[in-house]
Formats: structure tokens, C-alpha cells, sequence
């Protein structure tokens, strides 16, 4: 059986990479497929990897304008040619399953969601701080990527979803069914420590829709330390807005994340993402995640046994919950408990058994 990767892009420190890194551990030296791949931009893990690029690679500026080119990945994933592949697995939120695949192939969509900047829109325009000139403009070609991003849903074998709020997802834009099978953590790697400081952490790609705004307002209120760690476009404009006990630590290596996850009184989480590593692997630490209470964080988290939520994406709402947490008491050993549902063993297993599944499915047919 041939399987191949198609991811993306490889151009940034994500949750969706270190899943295909862990794809890559189950499914070892395999090749990987993706639009473009700069190796100073993401994890190391892949410098040793079988990688091909598509056109996009030699497009001058894509690195720094990656985003606004958005109407050439459809073209440039189509140019990649996978005939002789058994399965194609592809690690989507964008672009990747517009591949072609041959006629005895399947293909099988890991969905981190449908694209948000065809089907969530609005908010994603807002989150990136776009201009209303430029949604003017773009407006046409997302309606024409909209109609293509159908057609290509019907092509796709089977779907398998990151949590039960993208199942809901990929049934509701593309009328598919799909399986739920969770990212995972490999848990045994985490320092767990049930005696915690006094500050709190967020772990996240600096962007606007990451809402880490609501975080740094709520802080300078509270006047508690906070760690930052992460990089992005959004950095410069949350620099401006933090007080001095709001501390920016960049990208950090691995040993020094641990090590923060565990010391941690809590990971403060703002954002509403499809499912969310950060709150895992802070749970795996044994320390609990304070979270806006949409998206997969509320699959993941236990509300008052390993964290605390709160429902609406407000600084004061924030502040509030916090003082909450500040007098509550939660269990240290029910964070990691929670977080072996999501351990790579079971992840493995999940992965490995619908794929040999659906081949042997095939085959049979």
C-alpha cells in the first residue's frame, strides 16, 4: 500500500503540523506533498523528510504574502500528480484537498475545518484585519471558491474530523458524514507538577482571531503576570496594548515550553478554535486551561474539575472568571487524566485501523 501526505503549507510553528508530524511517526519515512515548505519557518522534524512543493515554491513574495495569493492553491495543488497512490491523506483546513487523485486511489480528508476564509468569512476578514476595500475585491473570487470548494467536497473518499463541532461543520457546508478521530499529545513527554507559580500562560500563534487581545486587557486589569509565548503578524499591536507585567518570550524550544506548561497556575486560552493542542498539552502538565467556551475546547476540557470557562469573548468576562479560578481548587491529576484521552497510543490506533480499514474496503469492492 503507497500512502502519501498532502498538507497545506509548511511555513509556520501550527497545530496542524505537529499533526503531520505525528502522522510521519505512524506512518514513517512516507513522502509529503504540500504547496510550499520554508524549513527556517516551522518545526525541525521535517528537515529530513521527502518533501515536494508546487510552483507556489518559486512564486516571488509567497513567503510573506502566502495569504493574499489564496486564489493560485487550488491550481498549484491540481498540478501535483499522485496516480499510483493508494491512499492519499491529506491534513486540510485550506487548500490541500483540491489535489487530483487517479483512479484507484482514495482519498481521505483529515479536516482541521472547512476553509474559514470561505465559510466563516466575516469573522476571519475581522481576525486578520482586513480592510472593506480589499473584502470588496475579493468578495467575487471567494463566491467563485466557494462553488469550486463544493465540487471538490464531493470528491473527497472520506472526511475525518478533529472534533464532534467540525463534524458538525463538514455535515452542515458539504452535506458529507465523517469520523471523529482527535489530535494527539504524547503525554508521557509533559512535566507534571501539581505544585504551581504565580503566572499564567498563553501558548499561541499571535493573530487576530486568536483573540489574545481579550487576554492582555483582562491582565492589565488584574495586574497578575503573564507569559506570552509565540510570534505572529498580531505581535507589534499587543505589544502596544500590554502592561509591564505582560512579558512576550517569542518562539520557545521545547525543553522551556515544558517546562513553563508545568509551572504554570493556569493556561488562559481566548480563542474559538476547531479544537485547540494547547489546552492538551497544558492539561497533560497537570495544569487546568481557563477557555472561551466555543469551539473543541469544550470537548476537551472538563468545566471545574480541569479548568473553567467563559462565554463571552470580553476582558471584563475574562477578569471575572479568573478571580474565580484564583479561589477555586482543581486537581492537578484530573488534568492529566483528562488529557491520556488524547495520547498518541490511542490516536495510532484510530488512525491505523480506518485506513486499513477503507483499503481493505477497496480491495474487496
Amino acid at each position: 500500500m503507497k500512502l502519501v501526505i498532502v498538507h497545506d503549507f509548511l511555513n509556520q510553528y501550527g497545530g496542524a503540523e505537529r499533526v503531520v508530524g505525528y502522522f510521519l511517526r505512524v506512518f514513517p519515512k512516507v513522502s509529503i506533498y504540500t504547496s510550499i515548505y520554508f524549513p527556517e519557518d516551522t518545526f525541525d522534524l521535517f528537515r529530513d523528510e521527502n518533501i515536494t512543493t508546487t510552483f507556489m515554491q518559486k512564486v516571488p513574495g509567497v513567503r510573506k504574502y502566502y495569504k493574499k495569493l489564496f486564489f493560485l492553491y487550488p491550481c498549484a495543488f491540481r498540478s501535483l500528480k499522485l496516480d499510483d497512490c493508494d491512499i492519499i491523506l491529506g491534513s486540510s483546513s485550506s487548500y490541500s484537498h483540491f489535489i487530483n487523485k487517479g483512479r484507484n486511489s482514495i482519498h481521505i480528508n483529515y479536516c482541521y475545518t472547512p476553509p474559514r476564509f470561505l465559510w466563516e468569512t466575516k469573522s476571519y476578514l475581522k481576525g486578520e484585519k482586513i480592510s472593506y476595500a480589499l473584502f470588496t475585491i475579493v468578495k467575487p473570487m471567494i463566491y467563485f471558491l466557494r462553488k469550486m470548494d463544493l465540487r471538490q467536497s464531493k470528491k473527497v473518499d472520506y472526511y475525518i474530523a478533529i472534533s464532534e463541532y467540525v463534524r458538525s461543520k463538514i455535515k452542515k457546508i458539504y452535506n458529507k458524514e465523517s469520523v471523529v478521530i482527535y489530535p494527539p499529545v504524547e503525554v508521557k513527554k509533559y512535566r507534571f507538577r501539581k505544585r504551581k507559580e504565580d503566572f499564567y500562560l498563553i501558548v499561541s500563534r499571535l493573530k487576530g482571531y486568536k483573540r489574545i487581545d481579550i487576554a492582555i486587557k483582562a491582565f492589565n486589569i488584574l495586574g497578575k503576570e503573564l507569559l506570552i509565548v509565540g510570534t505572529g503578524e498580531d505581535e507589534k499591536n499587543l505589544r502596544k496594548i500590554s502592561g509591564k507585567n505582560i512579558k512576550f518570550l517569542g518562539i520557545l524550544n521545547d525543553k522551556k515550553l515544558l517546562d513553563l506548561y508545568s509551572r504554570a497556575k493556569a493556561l488562559v486560552f481566548t480563542g474559538k478554535e476547531d479544537f485547540g493542542l494547547t489546552p492538551i498539552e497544558s492539561q497533560a502538565s497537570g495544569t487546568p486551561v481557563i477557555a472561551y467556551k466555543e469551539g473543541g475546547v469544550s470537548e476537551t476540557i472538563i468545566n471545574g474539575e480541569t479548568g473553567l470557562f467563559f462565554e463571552k469573548q470580553e476582558p471584563q468576562v475574562l477578569v471575572k472568571i479568573i478571580k474565580k479560578f484564583e479561589n477555586d481548587s482543581l486537581s492537578a491529576v484530573k488534568c492529566r487524566e483528562n488529557a491520556m484521552r488524547f495520547d498518541y497510543i490511542n490516536f495510532k490506533k484510530n488512525i491505523t485501523n480506518f485506513i486499513r480499514s477503507v483499503y481493505k474496503e477497496k480491495i474487496v469492492s
